[in-house]
C-alpha cells in the first residue's frame, strides 16, 4: 500500500515539475501555446469537456495558438488547483479545469486545498450538473429507502470531490449508510471497480454516468437511487426519483445540504491563475464565452451527447461570492466531512 501511495505522489510531483517547465517554455516563446490543465484522469467528464473545448478555443485566441490538454490527477483535482494558484505562469498561457466543488472545498478547509477560490480568474463553465448516487443492480441496496437500513459500498475519488464528500456528509447529516473505499484516482477507476464487483456504486454527476454507460442505465444494470443539487432536475433519467432535500428534517440540515451541493451550479468550471493582468483575464473570459457559442463546438458537444448549458464568468463569480457569505456554522458543519 505504501509503495502505491508513494508512487502516486511521485507521479504527481513529476507531473507538476513537467508542467512547470512546459508552461515556462510556452511563456518564453510568447505564449504561442495554450495549455489546459485537467485535474482528473483521462476519460472522465472533466477530461472530455476539456478536450472538446481544446479542439475549438484556439480559433478564438489571437494568433490561433496550439492548444494542449494535460492531465494532472490527484487529491480529487486539488493538486491541479494548487498548481494553478501557486505555480502556473500569470501570462494567459495556462488555464485549468478544477473540481466543481473546488470553491466549497477551499471555504470548508479541505485538507491540502491551498487556494482562495475568490482570487482565481473564473472563465466560465460549459455545463451545470445534477448530482446522483447510484448502485449496481447486483448491490443489496436498490432504493434510497434501503440506504437508510443497508450499507452501500462506494468508491472514493479523493478529498474535495463529490465521490468522497457526498457519501460522507449524507452519512453524517441524514444517517444514510455508506461505506467508503478510498484510493481511487478518479471516477473511471471506480467504474472499473464496480464492474469487477469490488464496490457497489458511486456518487457523481448524472452527465458523467450518461456519457460513460448509457446502455447500463437503459438496461437497468445501474440503479440511480436519488438526485441532488440546489434544485430538482427534470432530466428524464431522474425526474421521478426522490430529491435529497426531501430527506432534510430541519432547517439546519437544509442549509447544510444547500452548501454541500452548491458545486453543482459550477458544473465543469474553468479558471485562470490569480494575478493576471485585467486585460488578459478579460480576453480569456471573452474567448471562453465565444467558444461556448461556436457552432462547431456546439456540434462537437452534441455529437458526444454532452449536455451544453454554459454559464459565464460573471455568474461563477457570483456563486463564489454567495459561498463566501455562507454562515460559519454551516461551513464548519460541512467542513467536518471534507478534511
Amino acid at each position: 500500500m505504501f509503495a502505491g501511495i508513494f508512487g502516486r505522489y511521485l507521479v504527481a510531483a513529476f507531473t507538476t515539475l513537467s508542467l512547470t517547465m512546459c508552461a515556462s517554455a510556452a511563456s518564453a516563446q510568447g505564449s504561442r501555446q495554450l495549455r489546459i490543465l485537467v485535474g482528473s484522469s483521462v476519460g472522465g467528464g472533466y477530461d472530455i469537456w476539456a478536450r472538446t473545448i481544446a479542439r475549438h478555443i484556439g480559433r478564438h485566441l489571437p494568433g490561433n495558438p496550439a492548444v494542449i490538454t494535460q492531465n494532472m490527477p490527484g487529491a480529487g483535482g486539488i493538486i491541479a488547483a494548487n498548481f494553478l494558484y501557486e505555480t502556473a505562469p500569470r501570462d494567459g498561457s495556462v488555464i485549468g479545469s478544477i473540481p466543481r466543488d473546488g470553491a466549497v472545498s477551499a471555504i470548508a478547509g479541505t485538507n491540502g486545498a491551498r487556494y482562495d477560490a475568490s482570487k482565481f480568474g473564473w472563465l466560465g463553465t460549459p455545463t451545470t450538473e445534477t448530482a446522483i448516487c447510484l448502485a449496481s443492480n447486483k448491490a443489496k441496496v436498490q432504493t434510497v429507502e434501503q440506504l437508510f437500513k443497508q450499507e452501500l459500498i462506494v468508491g472514493d475519488t479523493g478529498a474535495g470531490t463529490g465521490g468522497r464528500i457526498y457519501p460522507l456528509a449524507l452519512t453524517g447529516l441524514l444517517d444514510m449508510k455508506f461505506k467508503i473505499i478510498t484510493g481511487f484516482p478518479g471516477s473511471v477507476e471506480v467504474w472499473l471497480a464496480i464492474q469487477r464487483g469490488e464496490v457497489d456504486g458511486i456518487c457523481e454527476s448524472l452527465a458523467s454516468v450518461k456519457n460513460r454507460d448509457p446502455q447500463g442505465l437503459r438496461d437497468g444494470k445501474i440503479k440511480i437511487l436519488f438526485q441532488a443539487g440546489l434544485e430538482r432536475s427534470n432530466e428524464p433519467e431522474v425526474k421521478d426519483l426522490p430529491f435529497i432535500m426531501d430527506f432534510a428534517k430541519t432547517e439546519e440540515q437544509k442549509q447544510a445540504l444547500r452548501f454541500l451541493y452548491a458545486g453543482q451550479s459550477f458544473g465543469r468550471p474553468f479558471v485562470a491563475p490569480p494575478g493576471l493582468q485585467p486585460e488578459k483575464l478579460k480576453e480569456l473570459q471573452d474567448v471562453f464565452g465565444r467558444t461556448m457559442k461556436d457552432l462547431d463546438f456546439v456540434a462537437d458537444a452534441e455529437k458526444q451527447k454532452l449536455d451544453l448549458d454554459p454559464h459565464t464568468a460573471a455568474q461563477l463569480e457570483g456563486y463564489v461570492r454567495d459561498l463566501y457569505a455562507t454562515p460559519k456554522a454551516v461551513v464548519d458543519k460541512i467542513g467536518t466531512y471534507m478534511k
